[in-house]
């Protein structure tokens, strides 16, 4: 029938994907060639990524849970309004408003802002509500500060037009800002890998090739969370959503095979939350860093690497201690990798390669260097599409359909790029306030005088507040946050700026798992039908000595401050300080319990010394004495820990 055929190409999906293209054509335009600049581009595209938002959210349910399907689509269509009304405002008026009304706008300026401001609210207390409320109680702040009995909160106050102008039309803060403006540029840019690999389903394909890797004892299936969250986090920015792709295969095969559940989660939520450091993406505070230090984005990513080896090395070996403890070493069988599935990951990582050289020999500007390497990317996904359909008839290969491929790639950019703008934007209003307030100069000054007592005291306060900010924050709003509020007053004490913003980085990614609010963990638990708060901790013990890397870049500053010989030197002594101290935590090194507690305790003494003490040839001494000693643990680990009794492959519920 004709209204059946007008419902198929005419409904809800096929507009979004129609949206999703517009912004995705309009923003590789923009990569290749920067024309107008970011602000312009913010601009416009922040009502079309808004609205492509909206639409993703309607697709999966109703904005509105407890109100009747004919409000929804009521209120979807006036948001709908609003984001058309605002993209055509921009249009019309962007030169008058970013040159010649500034500081002077229209009515129509006003409530033009006004409106985006509150979809943005609302659309922020849907889908980031922790973040809705706090810029909610900085809205009252910002308006009533002088009705304040605390001096250090009192400020003179401000009006609710003003709140509306920074956080819209005033372009330099708020929702066009510097944040959302990052989302639309170098953010969006390299995720052109992320969705290029979703669409070809590269990363099913990397999740099996790594667990072939993995090996054939039953102690190392746990080792296949690593490997496939480390690869994942190459294109992946959310903990998260690490753990969705590779947790829902990788928690029940290791539960499959033994592993306790709590224990299985864990090792995803650890795995997957080293992926918020993986270069290129870096859970897209690297762009950030590189955007408040003035630096390309390169120089970023070199430091990044240390930071990932570091993570994963003394990672792999605390989840080995564990499983040799709780796993016998009977071998298992592993199954076979499809050829086509081994050459999309190969493309994947020959990608990734080729976006190295490209920034790291070639100098290539971030935008051009995300965009040729998506291209390289999908020229050979594409190849390699046509060689095992066509050619080799490869069954693989025949479940997918190209255009399927596309469609999915294109709106999983969208999807991506539309969620971090909102997430950003929401941010950028509440940056906004915090400087029309003057919040960020007294918590800056309060940190200061902390400082002129102690600087080891502004750092652990510092490390505190982060902590308490990653508890409801997502990693992203954590950095930013303390981007603008700590960063300053450590410079201010002569710590390097590198390592004041790895510090804050490291503290943003540790926050989220920081108990009891770590969505990682959640999504873990709920695959692995295991306990949250037990999940949970066992990461937390799990990542617990590699947490110690984020005060030993204050000694060991040449890991992320000067790229080199120096900088290789510097992370081979965290990495065997903080292996020697997981060796001490969760090793067993003799077989009399006070024996065994005198060993690992003077271990774990000298791998610290490792750690913090100056550099010198006492601390290369004692690095050579802990990796040795290390090694022998590890050695009488694997002999006196392990399990006598063989057990059965058990079912996944």
């Amino acid at each position: 029938m004709l209204s059946d055929r007008i419902k198929r190409y005419i409904n809800l999906k096929n507009l979004t994907f129609i949206l999703s293209v517009v912004m995705f054509i309009w923003l590789i335009w923009y990569f290749y060639t920067g024309f107008g600049g970011p602000m312009e581009l913010a601009c416009y595209l922040v009502p079309i990524a808004l609205l492509v938002q909206i639409l993703f959210m309607y697709q999966e349910d109703y904005l509105y849970k407890r109100l009747p399907p004919m409000v929804n689509h009521i209120l979807v269509a006036c948001y709908a309004a609003i984001c058309v009304y605002a993209f055509y405002h921009f249009w019309m008026e962007y030169e008058q408003i970013a040159i010649w009304r500034q500081g002077s706008y229209t009515t129509q300026d006003f409530i033009a802002g006004l409106l985006i401001f509150l979809l943005v609210m609302e659309l922020s207390r849907i889908a980031h509500s922790t973040l809705f409320w706090v810029n909610l109680v900085l809205v009252f702040y910002t308006m009533y500060g002088y009705l304040s009995p605390l001096d250090f909160f009192w400020h003179p106050g401000t009006s609710f037009y003003r709140i509306v102008t920074s956080s819209t039309v005033e372009l330099a803060t708020g929702i066009y800002g510097l944040y959302g403006q990052l989302a639309l540029t170098v953010i969006a840019a390299f995720l052109i890998l992320s969705a290029a690999a979703n669409g070809f389903r590269a990363q099913n394909a990397m999740v099996m090739v790594m667990r072939r890797l993995a090996g054939r004892s039953r102690q190392t299936i746990p080792q296949t969370a690593v490997l496939a969250s480390a690869s994942i986090g190459l294109v992946s920015g959310s903990g998260a959503a690490n753990v969705a792709v590779t947790g829902s295969f990788t928690i029940p095969l290791m539960i499959r095979y033994g592993v306790p559940r709590a224990f299985a989660g864990a090792v995803e939520v650890s795995a997957s939350m080293g992926g918020l450091m993986m270069p290129p993406l870096m859970a897209a505070a690297g762009f950030l860093m590189a955007e408040f230090l003035g630096v390309p984005y390169w120089d970023v990513v070199v430091r990044a690497f240390s930071l990932s080896a570091v993570y994963y090395g003394t990672l792999a070996l605390s989840i080995y201690l564990v499983s040799v403890h709780a796993l016998p070493a009977d071998p298992i069988e592993v199954s076979v990798v499809e050829a086509y599935d081994q050459v999309k990951t190969a493309i994947f990582f020959l990608s990734i390669a080729f976006l190295i050289f490209l920034m790291g020999v070639l100098k290539y500007g971030e935008l051009r260097a995300a965009l040729f390497t998506g291209c390289f990317m999908y020229a050979l996904l594409i190849l390699a599409y046509f060689y095992f359909r066509y050619l080799r008839k490869d069954p693989e290969a025949e479940k997918e359909s190209l255009l399927r491929n596309f469609r999915l790639t294109i709106e999983t950019h969208a999807n991506m790029t539309s969620y971090l703008l909102l997430l950003l934007a929401t941010l950028g209003i509440m940056i906004g306030l915090f400087t029309v307030t003057g919040f960020i100069n007294r918590m800056g000054a309060i940190l200061l005088e902390i400082g002129a007592w102690s600087i080891i005291a502004t750092i652990l306060m510092a490390w505190i507040f982060g902590w308490l900010a990653g508890a409801g924050l997502p990693p992203t709003a954590t950095y930013i946050v303390l981007a603008v509020i700590v960063v300053d007053p450590l410079r201010k004490l002569g710590i390097d700026p590198w390592v004041a913003h790895f510090f804050i980085f490291l503290i943003a990614v540790w926050g989220e798992l920081s108990p009891p609010t770590s969505l990682t963990a959640a999504v873990a638990a709920r695959i692995a039908d295991a306990s949250f708060m037990r999940t949970m901790f066992e990461a937390v013990r799990l990542c617990l000595p590699i947490t110690l890397m984020s005060f030993a870049i204050f000694v060991r500053t040449h890991m992320v401050v000067t790229p080199g010989w120096l900088q290789v030197t510097d992370t081979l002594l965290v990495l065997i300080s903080t292996c020697g101290v997981s060796t001490a935590m969760l090793g067993q090194l003799m077989r009399q319990k006070g024996a065994d507690i005198v060993v690992r305790a003077a271990l774990a003494i000298a791998s610290l010394v490792v750690m913090f003490y100056p550099a010198g040839t006492v601390v290369l001494a004692f690095g050579v004495i802990v990796l040795l000693a290390t090694v022998w643990g590890v050695f009488r680990h694997r002999l006196i820990a392990p399990p006598k009794s063989v057990l059965q492959s058990q079912p996944v519920s």
